[in-house]
């Protein structure tokens, strides 16, 4: 019997009880329906060989790593979203006008430290909201040089940024 009938088989004779499995983990049987789903599908397309002995075993080696990933894969949503909610809106207190401002002097005072092309370039980028090729022919310098001193700015500017901190 080849691996595509085999598998084929024990997905029709072990589905629920695959789904089961899975839904016991992860508390959700839609989303545990989905899983079992992708992970047959995985089967039919990988070029694995399987064999009637190591097919149970594999389905449930690879359902346990797909509830991984899916616990995985929501804590990362979890977090995105409570940074979302949390950054969404604007805060307008003087707690954070005052230290938006603390930065931005903490960052001239960086900036005053640096030659005077290396300040061009960065106020030109952060400021003007320009591109390294626009810089260079705003500049007329070469496209290679305005990058190094944009780099040496942006290097300079988050090093003291974060010694601050």
């Amino acid at each position: 019997m080849n691996s595509l009938t085999l598998t084929t088989n024990y997905y029709h004779e072990h589905r629920d009880e695959i789904v089961n499995f899975v839904a016991m983990r992860i508390q959700d049987k839609a989303e545990a329906e989905d899983i079992v789903q992708d992970l047959f599908l995985c089967l039919l397309d990988g070029h694995r060989v399987i064999t009637e002995q190591t097919l149970p075993c594999l389905v449930y080696t690879m359902a346990r790593h797909m509830v991984a990933d899916y616990y995985r894969r929501r804590r990362a949503v979890e977090h995105y979203e409570h940074y979302i909610r949390r950054n969404n809106g604007v805060d307008e207190s003087m707690e954070s006008v005052f230290s938006a401002r603390q930065v931005m002097e903490r960052m001239e005072f960086t900036l005053a430290r640096l030659p005077e092309q290396c300040r061009k370039v960065y106020r030109l980028h952060i400021y003007g909201g320009m591109k390294v090729s626009e810089i260079s022919k705003e500049l007329n310098a070469n496209y290679k040089h305005v990058e190094y001193q944009l780099g040496i700015a942006r290097k300079a500017v988050r090093n003291h940024l974060k010694n601050c901190v």
